[in-house]
């Protein structure tokens, strides 16, 4: 079968698969409530133009010599693994209605999670260690994570959510193509741990909605100890700032849910190791003082955290309202609470 007769034999499927879904309640018994009509996701114009499938072409010819997330490894993906221990199939662990995101993106009936496995970042304190470093997951093709993404807008999902996919971004472009001829309209989630190559964002560009990444580090030091990537700093703020040019500030509907732009995660570290004080800075100063922000409480110490003191504690409350505080007087006040 020619590649342009399998694509439209994969979409074809999809779309009845669609029309059967459509004559039930919605996904496991849960009624259907659909994204406003008004509300047009920006991949959707890039698919009617033809756009969305060359950027799929692009994407896969980065692989020959990867450059597709911050590690730049050169690496023929085609024929091995790169730094980030995948090769041509993104590795997929679990998908499903998640209520624990922000508020703007869980809304009422979740935000639509895809978790992908291998993380490009080495984080030895990781809270989801099991999927990032030890790839617990299976290998899937883009049109089995396109029907994850479609069962997750007939679920009543606000938005799919792509969990860690810096290292994935062909195969995710290849997903939402596929999808999007489907008949896919949710807003996209770039959820992201923040080492991320402009490369890989410029084929984004037009296809994300709503890209939300870490801020994990302000010192090159920390960073190299804690993530094994000594230019996390750099590479972090640049990926933002690539970022905000393409979607601006996070613009949420009349409903409470995120429509488009940039939502910053920050997880507070014991002893101020995330650099609260200069990321709350770089953000108020040189991306902007309406950015919506996450200062994180949740950290515990997990996966090889105790082999790095002091994050074989939590955090404490006073930690935490500092953290807060430094955001405040950096002048951000778009706090996710």
């Amino acid at each position: 079968m020619q590649e342009n007769d399998r694509w439209e034999f994969i979409v074809e499927l999809m779309r009845r698969w669609v029309v059967q879904k459509d004559a039930t309640d919605g996904l496991n018994g849960i009624t259907q409530y659909r994204i406003p009509m008004t509300f047009e996701p920006a991949y959707r114009q890039l698919a009617r133009t033809g756009e969305l499938r060359r950027r799929v072409e692009q994407a896969y010819a980065h692989l020959a010599a990867c450059d597709l997330c911050a590690w730049n490894c050169r690496v023929d993906r085609r024929a091995r693994h790169g730094v980030c221990r995948t090769g041509m199939l993104a590795v997929v662990s679990s998908y499903g209605p998640h209520h624990g995101e922000e508020n703007p993106l869980r809304g009422w009936l979740g935000s639509g999670t895809i978790f992908l496995a291998r993380c490009n970042l080495k984080c030895q304190f990781c809270q989801n260690y099991e999927i990032s470093q030890l790839g617990e997951g299976r290998e899937v093709q883009p049109e089995e994570i396109a029907a994850m993404m479609i069962e997750l807008q007939e679920g009543g999902c606000h938005n799919i959510n792509f969990v860690s996919p810096s290292h994935v971004v062909a195969q995710i472009l290849a997903a939402v193509a596929i999808a999007a001829e489907a008949g896919l309209r949710l807003p996209l989630v770039y959820n992201t741990g923040g080492y991320d190559s402009l490369a890989a964002l410029q084929l984004l560009d037009g296809v994300v909605d709503i890209y939300m990444p870490d801020m994990k580090y302000s010192d090159t030091k920390i960073a190299q100890r804690l993530s094994k990537a000594k230019d996390y700093p750099a590479v972090n703020r640049a990926a933002v700032k690539e970022m905000h040019r393409q979607v601006g500030n996070l613009v949420i509907d009349e409903r409470g849910v995120a429509q488009r732009g940039l939502l910053v995660r920050h997880l507070v570290l014991p002893d101020g190791l995330a650099g609260t004080v200069e990321v709350a800075h770089f953000l108020a100063e040189e991306i902007s003082r309406d950015t919506y922000i996450n200062v994180m409480t949740q950290y515990h110490p997990s996966y090889k955290a105790n082999e790095h003191p002091p994050l074989d504690r939590r955090i404490t409350p006073k930690e935490y309202a500092e953290a807060v505080a430094a955001c405040r007087a950096a002048g951000l006040h778009r706090f996710d609470l």
